[in-house]
C-alpha cells in the first residue's frame, strides 16, 4: 500500500533537512505520541549520513493500556540514509513486533516551497503479510493484512505530518 504525505514547513529546506537529521532527539518534547528516540548509530561519509534510530511510541496511549501491550508493539527501528547533495532521505522501518510480516520503506525529499519555505514530500510503501502473524488463519490473511495495512498507513502518515509540525515548532523556538 502506498504511503504518501506532504508537510509544509516555513523554513529553508537546508535548515529543515539538517534539523530533521541532526536534532531528531531534540524533537521529543514536540511529539506527544513518541516516548523516546535513541540514535544507536551514525556514520558520516561526506554528504551522506547513515543513521539507525530506535523509536518508542505510545506516548498518546494511556499508561494502563501500555502496561498490557508488549513493548515491542510500540517500538520500531528506523534505518536512514541522508544525502545532503540532493536533500533527501531514503529509509526503511522495521517494527519490533511482526518484523517478518511487515515491509515499510520510502524516500523523503526536501523541496523548495517558495522563499525560505520547504515542502517535505514523504513517499513510501507498506506491505503486510498476515500469514506471518501468529494466530491469523490463512484463509483470512489477505483480508486482515489489507485492514492492517490501511490502518497503519493512515497512522504512519499522520505521525509523519505530526513530526514535521513538531520540527516546525522546534525551529520556531530556536529562531
Amino acid at each position: 500500500m502506498e504511503l504518501r504525505a506532504d508537510a509544509r514547513i516555513p523554513f529553508p529546506r537546508e535548515t529543515v533537512f539538517a534539523a530533521y537529521r541532526d536534532d531528531i532527539t531534540k524533537l521529543l518534547p514536540y511529539l506527544p505520541n513518541v516516548r523516546s528516540i535513541e540514535v544507536t548509530s551514525r556514520e558520516d561519509r561526506g554528504a551522506v549520513v547513515e543513521m539507525v534510530n530506535e523509536w518508542r511510541g505510545g506516548g498518546d496511549v494511556p499508561a494502563a493500556i501500555r502496561a498490557v501491550l508488549s513493548e515491542s508493539v510500540l517500538a520500531w527501528t528506523d534505518y536512514a540514509t541522508w544525502n545532503a547533495d540532493d536533500l533527501s532521505c531514503t529509509w526503511r522501518t522495521v517494527t519490533h513486533a511482526f518484523a517478518d510480516a511487515m515491509k515499510c520503506a520510502g524516500r523523503n525529499v526536501f523541496r523548495d516551497d517558495g522563499p525560505g519555505k520547504t515542502v517535505l514530500e514523504i513517499r513510501g510503501s507498506l506491505e503486510i503479510d498476515a500469514k506471518k502473524i501468529r494466530g491469523v488463519p490463512g484463509f483470512l490473511a489477505g483480508k486482515i493484512g489489507g485492514a492492517i495495512e490501511e490502518f497503519l498507513v493512515t497512522k504512519i502518515q499522520a505521525n509523519l505530518v505530526e513530526t514535521a509540525k513538531g520540527l516546525t515548532r522546534y525551529l520556531e523556538e530556536r529562531k
